[in-house]
């Protein structure tokens, strides 16, 4: 009897816990689609809980101000994006797992609403100094979660100091394109001109070794997700 009573209290709390984790997933998700709509100027806590379908309280309870549900929506984006991003290569179709459908893929992601949420932080928090503590390190994360999953699809095909150089410059040049993007549309097709020519210059730096596998993905694109620490705001 005593072992079917701790069995269900077990049960019970493993169902709290999936509770607690589905509701912050709920509102980091909503904090990202807020910010990709809204702007860092639009958002608020209570806009988040309409879209996330909690209540105030609830909210408060798990990130009690503006800047600690920022700061665990950023965590969760940058996880979010690297998994999502890996399964999709994992599933394109084997001719076109190559360093050429990698760049389209990344191009494709850049204009998505969830980096377009990270890059509302990044602008945002040039002029905010609240928000430049959670966002100064940003670009370098994204560049360093960018080199990771390179050397996980075409491990050993340029030399480290190289690959440094080249994403951090392509990173670069693709975000000022996915943020004309988000002006224009691309109206002109000029950024498709210039995702044309990288990926030209990309195929005669990377050699050719033949589609990657989808393994090499999706064996990390199907790791166990860590759970978002929340942050507890500085007194």
């Amino acid at each position: 009897m005593n072992d079917r009573r701790r069995h269900r209290r077990h049960a019970g709390r493993r169902t709290q816990e999936q509770r607690r984790t589905e509701t912050q997933q709920r509102l980091m998700d909503a904090t990202a689609e807020a910010l990709a709509d809204l702007g860092w100027s639009g958002l608020s806590t209570t806009e988040v809980s309409r879209r996330a379908g909690v209540s105030r309280g609830a909210q408060q309870h798990h990130y009690p101000t503006k800047m600690a549900l920022v700061a665990a929506a950023l965590e969760h984006l940058l996880d979010r994006l690297r998994a999502e991003y890996e399964q999709a290569f994992a599933e394109l179709p084997r001719d076109r797992r190559d360093v050429a459908g990698a760049l389209d893929l990344f191009w494709e992601t850049l204009r998505q609403p969830p980096a377009m949420a990270l890059l509302e932080l990044a602008l945002a928090g040039r002029t905010d100094e609240d928000l430049r503590g959670v966002s100064l390190d940003l670009n370098e994360r994204v560049v360093q979660i960018v080199k990771e999953v390179f050397h996980d699809l075409f491990p050993e095909t340029l030399p480290e100091d190289l690959v440094d150089t080249l994403i951090r410059g392509l990173f670069a040049m693709l975000v000022g394109l996915s943020l004309q993007n988000s002006l224009d549309g691309d109206a002109d097709g000029h950024q498709a001109k210039v995702l044309a020519q990288v990926k030209e210059f990309a195929r005669l730096l990377v050699p050719d070794l033949g589609t990657v596998p989808a393994t090499a993905a999706a064996t990390a694109a199907t790791a166990e997700p860590q759970p978002v620490p929340v942050p507890v705001p500085e007194h």
